[in-house]
């Protein structure tokens, strides 16, 4: 069997990784947005989300897109951070379920810290020495805006603590996960949750689902933790929310756009916990994508249906 030529656009923390995952084939770096020819012998490209100078996505493919590559492997399940032409041709797969637990742990993370004041009750003084009010996650309540991977190592990892867990998900696909409540709407799912999780793809259909109007029926002191992406959210609808209190914490792992400018009230605003997008970088993330990437591969090699293929009417 031929040595296959892989082309990665993932540095070499990535690729050495991948590549004691898949001996029968070579891997070979390039840069990002693909602004040098690949190998002539490429069939796969590994792609890494790439943006030119400024946040824009480069609207026109390079000279001889798409070369020899037969498919494109994404290292993110979303695929908003990928120009439009990427998708013009070969087979395109996610990277779906491959940093659930890390995005999993880190929301669990984000609802301990506000129940129990992390960082805030640590002192560094004996004058500081007084007990703080503190709450209780069990019995606590939270909403899943969207079910798939994360969802599904998400919700019983809340319910092992006793915290309630509800969910709307898109598809009418039964909630895998016993115990889950489904809601009929973000409505209800707002009024009755003390936690909120983004973890719904970004679409046209889901862009700004976090407004004004959503946010008016949020119960007193909801946190809203997101760990999908920025563009769910109207910033200055959630800014009004965070002043009026109706919206107690917000804590963010990402924003639209990344990184969010100097000057940004995120960066200051009290109730604000802003985290520059790093919930997936973990090691198991990285052996996940490598040990997903070698049996795809072994799918393609042999002809048979890859996993995973991007399906560009749901934008993911």
């Amino acid at each position: 069997m031929s040595r296959l030529i892989v082309a990665s656009q993932l540095p070499e923390v990535f690729n050495s990784v991948f590549a004691q995952h898949v001996a029968d084939a070579e891997i070979v770096a390039v840069p990002p947005g693909l602004t040098t020819p690949l190998p002539p012998q490429a069939k796969v490209l590994v792609a890494a989300p790439f943006r030119k100078a400024g946040g824009v996505l480069p609207d026109r493919p390079p000279p001889g897109w798409p070369f020899d590559v037969r498919w494109v492997q994404l290292v993110s399940v979303g695929i908003d951070f990928y120009p439009d032409w990427l998708f013009d041709g070969p087979v395109v797969t996610s990277a779906r379920g491959s940093s659930a637990v890390a995005l999993a742990e880190f929301a669990l993370a984000a609802i301990l810290a506000e129940a129990k004041r992390l960082p805030d009750i640590w002192i560094d003084a004996a004058s500081r020495w007084a007990p703080q009010q503190l709450k209780l996650v069990a019995g606590s309540t939270l909403g899943l805006v969207g079910f798939g991977a994360i969802g599904e190592a998400l919700a019983p990892r809340a319910q092992a603590l006793g915290i309630n867990v509800l969910a709307v998900r898109r598809s009418d696909a039964t909630i895998p996960v016993p115990g889950v409540e489904r809601v009929a709407d973000l409505k209800t799912l707002f009024e009755r949750s003390d936690h909120v999780v983004l973890a719904a793809p970004a679409t046209p259909q889901t862009e700004r689902i976090i407004n004004r109007d959503l946010l008016l029926h949020a119960k007193p002191g909801l946190h809203l933790i997101n760990i999908a992406r920025g563009a769910l959210i109207d910033d200055e609808a959630l800014l009004a929310a965070l002043d009026e209190g109706r919206v107690g914490r917000a804590s963010l792992d990402v924003t639209f756009p990344e990184p969010l400018p100097d000057g940004h009230p995120f960066y200051a605003h009290p109730k604000v916990r802003l985290s520059p997008h790093t919930s997936v970088h973990t090691p198991d993330t990285r052996l996940n994508l490598a040990t997903q990437f070698a049996e795809n591969l072994a799918r393609f090699r042999s002809g048979a249906p890859l996993a995973g293929v991007v399906d560009l009417s749901r934008g993911y």
